[in-house]
């Protein structure tokens, strides 16, 4: 009875948001989902209809209640987009955790963000273990992009084309770093998240370069666990609670100006979501995660803002870049100018704007696992616009959207390579 009444509080308090949409359509125009399906279920102004009646579906077909809301990349394109100012983002996030408080997470994501992303040293084994044996599953794609691919696991997979493991995270690299700052100098807490430590480890040994080459000093422990979108998206609150506090114990009593990220996702999870989880812990915690979220900023902003790299005059000939604008850097955290200005902080590149440079390019985390023909044609579509600016490279400020680029690249045996801002600026020093 109690879970019942629960239940009921949540639903009621949740309709009550719904309340200042006016359904004028807006969000139909900016939606990667629609524009995919056509179908007016896919857009906001549909599942905001959907949740509007939720308590009646829940109870009805709570299954297909998941399906329908899983059909969103949580992409933002809707919120930045709306006249109302609609928290569209938040009432998907808060619709989806409901129902799957009621149906129960699926064992397999239990697995992974209660036990396998909830405990680091065991998330660092398995990925250790992974390294050598994904040869035995994976073989290389024959693309341009370096990826792999697996016939093998298609029933779980699909037709996709990824980046290995890397032979060696970033964290056995480097050891757990604790440097001492010089005098007058900064200190940053590094958290290069799940893809930078085990996948894009070049991106994140860029990171370290330039730090270092900006006299900053770096904390950068061995454990840090998962930010938590992927539980939050996924409705498991759960998981994110456990993720989080991992990283909260990590962070709250370390002494540093910043805490800097390569990741967009990672970053506004960080900066928006931490503070509202950790009140679900207790009141050290919440005050923790505030005091974390106000020092935390994507890398690209913090080289610029804060140590004022200056962008320079490409030089003649230089290599033809573009740039795509991750949903969580452009619609989140307002992150636009400063990874293209660290672009052009290396004279031997040359920026061209590609069209609809701020359209999501598809891959939304686990929407990418169970809706992978939508993020495809979602791809495709970002594809097509990197092909047409003619760039040779495509740069992106979040290591999920590169992985998507380099997927739909690869299908496309396209010969554009596929950067991170902080490793083109990199290659400058």
């Amino acid at each position: 009875m109690d879970d019942l009444q629960a239940l009921a509080k949540r639903l009621m308090a949740l309709d009550d948001r719904l309340t200042d949409c006016m359904r004028c359509g807006m969000c139909q125009a900016v939606c990667p989902m629609f524009g995919a399906s056509g179908m007016e279920a896919d857009v906001a102004r549909g599942k905001l209809a959907l949740i509007g009646n939720m308590a009646h579906e829940l109870f009805k077909d709570p299954e297909s209640l998941a399906d329908k809301l899983g059909r969103c990349l949580l992409c933002g394109s809707c919120q930045a987009s709306c006249p109302p100012g609609v928290k569209i983002i938040e009432i998907f996030r808060e619709a989806r955790e409901i129902v799957y408080s009621y149906i129960g997470l699926h064992p397999m994501k239990k697995l992974i963000f209660r036990q396998l992303l909830g405990h680091p040293r065991l998330f660092n084994f398995a990925m250790r273990v992974g390294a050598p044996v994904q040869k035995l599953l994976f073989h290389s794609s024959e693309d341009t992009q370096k990826t792999v691919c697996a016939p093998m696991l298609d029933f779980m997979l699909g037709d996709r084309h990824i980046r290995p493991l890397a032979s060696q995270s970033l964290h056995a690299k480097y050891g757990e770093l604790d440097e001492r700052p010089a005098e007058g100098k900064l200190k940053v807490a590094f958290y290069p998240g799940c893809l930078g430590d085990k996948m894009y480890t070049s991106m994140g040994e860029a990171c370290i370069k330039v730090l270092h080459h900006h006299n900053v000093a770096i904390y950068m422990p061995g454990t840090f666990a998962c930010c938590g979108i992927p539980a939050v998206s996924s409705g498991d609150a759960k998981g994110m609670l456990k993720q989080l506090r991992v990283n909260l114990n990590l962070l709250a009593d370390r002494d540093f100006n910043y805490l800097v990220t390569p990741c967009g996702s990672c970053t506004s999870t960080i900066k928006e979501l931490w503070p509202e989880y950790a009140a679900r812990l207790d009141e050290v915690a919440e005050r923790s995660a505030k005091a974390i979220a106000q020092k935390t900023m994507d890398i690209n902003a913090f080289l610029i803002d804060i140590l004022h790299v200056e962008p320079k005059q490409a030089e003649e000939g230089a290599t033809k870049v573009t740039y795509h604008d991750s949903c969580h850097l452009k619609k989140s955290l307002g992150v636009v100018n400063q990874p293209r200005d660290l672009i052009r902080a290396n004279s031997k590149y040359s920026l061209v704007e590609m069209n609809e440079a701020d359209r999501c390019c598809g891959c939304g985390g686990s929407f990418n696992l169970f809706h992978y023909d939508f993020s495809r044609e979602i791809g495709q579509r970002k594809r097509d616009n990197v092909v047409a600016s003619g760039a040779s490279v495509v740069s992106a400020g979040c290591p999920a959207c590169m992985m998507q680029l380099e997927d739909v690249l690869s299908h496309n045996k396209d010969h554009i390579e596929v950067k991170h801002p902080i490793e083109i600026y990199a290659e400058s020093l």
